[in-house]
């Protein structure tokens, strides 16, 4: 197994190339008006779920079974 040290320096060296290549290309990241609308959609769908679960269950807890 290799020391610390040496983990560490392969690391460093990898965090060095990948920031090294993000820099190069003109696309680095999503902007934050992609993120808030991703997260209001997810919101939004979280909301659709709970909705019909509670439909759900208040239909099934209003069968008869007797």
């Amino acid at each position: 197994m290799p020391a610390l040290p040496e983990l560490l320096r392969a690391a460093a060296g990898v965090l060095r190339a990948r920031l090294a290549a993000a820099r190069r290309t003109r696309d680095v990241g999503y902007t934050t008006e992609t993120v808030v609308v991703t997260a209001l959609l997810v919101a939004l769908a979280i909301a659709a779920i709970a909705i019909i679960v509670a439909k759900v269950i208040a239909k099934a807890n209003g069968l008869n079974l007797g």
